[in-house]
């Protein structure tokens, strides 16, 4: 499989995005090679090919994605490859579980600031702040969801 120039830039685009996000480099260009590429499903080889990773590297990042949610592979009946692919259809689902997640996290914080000391009066404000623009945002994004599907039909 050979990537257009275009597509080389995507890549590094997307790739870049998700570095700045926190995830690895490697994994990031395959995320970027998976939107970008001709076919939604990828094998190990074409990935390991088109990026000019090792091996070792390419297993490492697809293992990082599959445990992150961020892909899924998929088999044909008679051919041994895996072919990987982005879990976009499910993306429903992917923001669900980061709603929940913002809510997990807030709730440490609520805790977190019940063990604060009261010695940082600024510091306290600051995350009693955090964890009331937490609230709205948990609050309001599922009615954004709902609007936007809404708005669809």
């Amino acid at each position: 499989m050979v990537l257009s120039e275009k597509q080389k830039v995507m890549v590094e685009r997307v790739g870049i995005s998700h570095e700045k996000a926190g995830m690895q480099p490697t994994s990031a260009r395959i995320m970027g090679l998976l939107y970008v590429a001709d076919k939604p499903e990828l094998t190990f080889d074409e990935i390991t090919e088109c990026l000019q990773i090792a091996k070792s590297a390419t297993s490492n990042a697809l293992n990082l994605l599959l445990q992150g949610d961020h892909i899924e592979y998929i088999t044909y009946l008679g051919d041994r490859k895996r072919y990987f692919r982005l879990k976009v259809s499910n993306w429903r689902g992917s923001f669900a579980k980061r709603i929940e997640s913002m809510t997990n996290f807030n709730q440490i914080l609520r805790q977190v600031l019940e063990v604060r000391t009261p010695q940082t009066p600024e510091f306290n404000s600051n995350l009693e702040e955090l964890i009331d623009f937490l609230d709205y945002v948990n609050q309001e994004l599922p009615g954004l969801l709902q609007k936007w599907e809404s708005k669809k039909k």
